[in-house]
């Protein structure tokens, strides 16, 4: 049996639009939203960009000490955000979305390789 690839997108476009249905997926976009406006991470984000930037022209010049010290500032701005809670609140939803979206295309794979196994043995 073969498909056309009409049918293969319509399909992807109808379980696209059931993920976006589940809870968990709502949830994630209103975190992500919720997220990207809260000023205290935008400026813990930019500082953490000014830092790399440094880190960068610093490790260009050989500067090896303040290039390690740059890096600690930065673990350190890293631990800030993380320990903003809806920073936490957006990694653990973040995890159980990709849980579901690692559960989708392993059965996916799955049903392709069946499939596909099928199609061979009446070869």
């Amino acid at each position: 049996m073969h498909y056309s690839k009409e049918s293969i997108m319509n399909k992807v476009e109808e379980i696209s639009a059931k993920l976006n249905e589940l809870e968990q997926v709502e949830r994630y976009k209103a975190l992500e939203e919720r997220l990207n406006s809260n000023d205290k991470v935008k400026d813990k984000i930019n500082q953490i960009k000014a830092l790399q930037k440094q880190a960068v022209n610093l490790q260009a010049y050989g500067k090896t000490e303040a290039t390690r010290q740059i890096d600690q500032q930065i673990d350190a701005v890293q631990a800030e955000i993380d320990a903003i809670p809806i920073v936490d609140e957006f990694k653990s939803n973040q995890t159980e979305v990709n849980d579901i979206l690692q559960t989708l295309v392993d059965q996916i794979e799955q049903q392709i390789k069946d499939h596909h196994d099928g199609d061979q043995s009446i070869s």
